[in-house]
């Protein structure tokens, strides 16, 4: 069992963090709502989070540490012991794993000697499995401290690890430029990036992810002379280019979704 309470961190360190912890803080109408991003600056300081981290975060927003520590431990993106410079999660969700994550995902635990959650030697990489990057469009995904890097097969994914442990210069797909873990976590608890060009570098969705906007913003659909659907309108738009609202056979309104279960009394509110 641990010796209890967490040590404390160095003076120096302590009061840095605590003035980027109060920063954090003075965004919110109550404390305890700046938790998770005060657990992404405790993870940027020691790469996971620690006992010391917890201790800091609960004596700051006044909770138990039994409360930081059933949160820490509920989110993925929290890191509960070391892990490396890199997070290399590859997408083994049903499209990217029939396109190819799953044979990526097998041969880099085979080239680099890790299994899932792990991190190698060297201290550079830790790979996992990752449910869904968001990014079908470009199965198979693999995300990088998640940045993305799209297309991916095993040779080039392999060729991205062995860059990466190299100190190569990685450029990923789209989106900002990569950096640490550590450096990432900070951005994440709310401070700017401020690498020259970092904001300006973005990447959005790919066309078939982004057709439903298109056709709910009355565009054109590819391949299509007419609109497929009408323009969605707003309550003081113009009527909707489809013609008026359907009726019942008895010309009333039909029913909502939210009425197919029958009135709600006082409990059902």
């Amino acid at each position: 069992m641990p010796q209890l309470p967490a040590p404390d961190y160095p003076a120096d360190v302590r009061a840095r963090l605590e003035a980027d912890a109060r920063e954090v803080i003075a965004r919110y109408p109550g404390s305890r709502s700046a938790l998770l991003p005060l657990l992404h600056l405790v993870q940027a300081e020691e790469g996971h989070i620690t006992r010391t981290g917890i201790r800091f975060c609960a004596e700051l927003l006044d909770l138990t540490t039994a409360e930081v520590t059933a949160v820490s431990t509920f989110y993925s993106m929290y890191r509960r012991r070391p892990s490396g410079d890199y997070q290399v999660g590859v997408c083994t969700n049903t499209l990217c794993a029939v396109m190819g994550g799953d044979a990526i995902f097998d041969d880099l635990q085979h080239h680099l000697g890790i299994g899932n959650g792990e991190t190698t030697e060297d201290g550079a990489i830790t790979l996992e499995h990752i449910e869904c990057n968001a990014a079908c469009d470009f199965a198979p995904v693999v995300m990088v401290n998640w940045e993305f890097f799209d297309n991916q097969t095993p040779q080039s994914a392999r060729q991205l690890v062995d860059d990466l442990r190299a100190g190569r210069t990685v450029r990923p797909t789209r989106g900002a430029p990569l950096c640490t873990f550590k450096e990432t976590a900070r951005m994440l608890a709310g401070f700017p990036d401020r690498r020259p060009g970092a904001v300006e570098a973005t990447g959005g969705a790919g066309p078939a992810s982004l057709i439903g906007l298109r056709l709910a913003k009355g565009e054109v659909a590819p391949g299509h002379a007419d609109h497929v659907v009408s323009p969605r309108t707003t309550a003081d738009g113009p009527p909707d280019e489809a013609g008026p609202s359907p009726t019942t056979p008895d010309g009333g309104a039909p029913p909502r979704s939210d009425d197919a279960a029958g009135p709600t009394g006082e409990e059902g509110e």
